[in-house]
């Protein structure tokens, strides 16, 4: 099976600039439990780099790269034409990247530690904005869309139209878990074909909305729960498959490792295969982004990839994609 090129995947979510540092101890090392409620603490970190980022922009990197047909659907600054051209250059529409004037792109600000811990900030900037977009209004039609964390509004207002034009949509909470309320949240899982999160996430996805694992089952086609280096597991209503992660040849940089296997998972689904084969493919697409420092840094071509895949699984991968 080669992959089926004229399917548009359109991914929505942040486009940001991430200022990644290293922090060469634990942070539980230094922080106090019982002094939580006056925390004021400072860590001198090894390094800071500046990498593009954004979960819609790193999901769409490795789709491109898996040879997938990626929109872009987000809001950007005037800061964003250095991104621009790498997205372009990189074979991502960036169509439907509206550029708002007088404000900059979000921006993250990641410190990981020794254990692969992080603490994180983040200031949306044009990202803002992204309510005012719209699936109706883009420049190319979607065969699939990826709903990644943004603005509660946008997401809510993504989901919805996904529902009323029947477009089949991946649902991603993420790091929005907090800032979305339980009727948004219910609202975007309810007609969502895919579900994905880490465990912790899912934990707090059950407990707010009183929902056990049969009841998201009912609501969605599949259930991904992420483990990091455990793996993944992918659920159906009848089918339940637990996915090994690989060990990278170097662990530069955990960001981003959740976007690659998103996008692994996705390209194995849009071209029917097996949910487990799906999910390996995320687990080798993943390890390629840890073994990089920044989020689209990795590069491998679709030979790369599926030697990688038939080196490590049973299952060889063939030239499924």
């Amino acid at each position: 099976m080669s992959v089926i090129m004229d399917k548009n995947i359109v991914v929505t979510g942040s486009l940001a600039f991430d200022f990644i540092m290293d922090f060469p101890g634990v942070f539980a090392d230094h922080i106090d439990p019982s002094k939580l409620h006056v925390l004021n603490i400072s860590f001198l970190v090894d390094s800071l780099k500046k990498e593009r980022g954004g979960n819609s922009a790193n999901i769409a990197y490795t789709l491109s790269l898996l040879g997938m047909k990626t929109a872009i659907l987000s809001n950007a600054g005037d800061d964003f034409s250095g991104y621009a051209k790498f997205l372009t250059e990189n074979r991502i529409n960036i169509d439907n990247i509206n550029i708002i004037s007088g404000e900059s792109t979000a921006t993250a600000i990641i410190m990981t530690d020794r254990s692969d811990n992080q603490i994180s900030a983040f200031y949306p900037g044009a990202m803002k904005a992204n309510p005012d977009l719209s699936l109706g209004n883009l420049k190319i039609p979607a065969d699939f869309v990826v709903i990644t964390p943004d603005v509660p509004e946008a997401m809510t207002k993504f989901a919805t139209e996904c529902q009323q034009m029947q477009l089949p949509y991946l649902f991603d909470p993420g790091m929005q878990l907090p800032r979305l309320s339980d009727a948004q949240l219910r609202l975007g899982i309810k007609g969502a074909q895919i579900l994905i999160g880490n465990d912790y996430e899912m934990g707090i996805i059950k407990k707010r909305l009183f929902l056990t694992e049969l009841d998201l089952l009912n609501e969605v086609k599949v259930l991904i729960t992420t483990l990091g280096e455990k793996g993944s597991i992918i659920q159906t209503k009848n089918q339940e498959y637990t996915v090994a992660a690989l060990k990278p040849d170097q662990a530069l940089d955990p960001t981003g490792a959740g976007d690659g296997y998103r996008a692994g998972f996705l390209t194995g689904y849009l071209n029917e295969l097996d949910l487990k084969t799906c999910g390996q493919m995320g687990s080798v697409a993943a390890c390629y982004a840890i073994e990089k420092y920044g989020t689209s840094n990795h590069k491998f071509s679709r030979d790369d990839f599926r030697k990688r895949y038939d080196d490590n699984f049973i299952e060889e991968l063939d030239d499924k994609i």
